[in-house]
């Protein structure tokens, strides 16, 4: 089964920024993807009304969940829509979160994940200070679904740091998992490839890196290099900057046959935290 993840250099236009969503995943459909991965804020880069936007969406009054649904039953494709601003379930008027939704083939959506991690950093470019926590909560759960290509588990960018919730992934099922992100230049150029091989390596999932690449308002300057790594740790597709459409196969039994070969699921061992002493510390 075919995979695609797409590339772009998404702006504050919402709409501007869906239309060329939808030619990409035209193109990732045209050639034979089952499943296509949006990157973060691929509806809505640099605006500082998410709670609006995701009020909006949540009263079915935005443009961006229609638009979704009806890409997904017109390519007959499976979309994991990056991330866009959504109120928790059940709460219109709680603060946002930075959400990626899964759509099946008929327009239907499968799993929400809410992103857990938030980045609340200092980052030595023309910005400076990111704080995610301004605008968006965090989520709280791991969440993992079946699609036509493997069992599919959700992150999103900064999650990326944090490899607890892969292994958390992958205990759950996870074959693959998306990764949709938008890079700082500075973060991307020191540790983006270093860290999507890590995830997949220790996993032994396929990493679904779609991404962010290029010049936003902000002003704001992302990494890009979307990416497909294999299970073995492998680069199958990459592209370093401005939008594209990146495609691989995925390789169950090759798949298979690394996770039998090197068993590092059933080889984990669990530890308290009590456990850990300083060296030399008596029994």
């Amino acid at each position: 089964m075919s995979l695609a993840v797409i590339q772009m250099v998404s702006q504050s236009d919402v709409l501007g920024n869906l239309a060329q969503a939808r030619r990409l995943l035209e193109q990732a459909a045209a050639s034979g993807a089952k499943l296509a991965v949006l990157p973060e804020n691929f509806a809505a880069m640099g605006r500082r009304d998410v709670a609006a936007i995701g009020r909006a969406e949540a009263l079915c009054e935005g443009p961006i969940l229609p638009w979704l649904k009806l890409a997904a039953r017109d390519l007959t494709l499976w979309i994991v829509a990056g991330t866009l601003p959504l109120p928790p379930e059940g709460q219109p008027d709680g603060k946002v979160t930075a959400c990626s939704l899964l759509i099946d083939d008929q327009g239907r959506q499968v799993a929400r994940y809410d992103k857990l991690h938030l980045f609340d950093v200092d980052v030595a470019d023309a910005r400076g200070r990111y704080r995610e926590s301004d605008d968006y909560a965090h989520g709280n759960n791991v969440v993992v679904a079946d699609t036509p290509v493997g069992r599919l588990g959700l992150s999103v960018c900064y999650d990326l740091r944090f490899p607890e919730l892969y292994t958390a992934l992958r205990e759950a099922g996870a074959e693959l998992i998306t990764a949709p992100s938008a890079f700082t230049a500075v973060t991307g150029a020191a540790h983006w490839e270093i860290l999507l091989r890590a995830r997949a390596i220790e996993t032994q999932c396929y990493v679904l890196a779609a991404a962010q690449g290029g010049i936003h308002p902000g002003p704001r300057e992302t990494f890009g290099h979307a990416a497909i790594i294999d299970p073995w740790g492998r680069v199958l597709a990459e592209q370093a900057q401005g939008e594209a459409v990146l495609l691989a196969e995925r390789d169950s039994v090759e798949q298979a046959s690394i996770r039998t070969r090197m068993p590092v699921s059933n080889h984990r061992r669990f530890f308290s935290q009590a456990a850990v002493r300083p060296a030399n510390t008596p029994e």
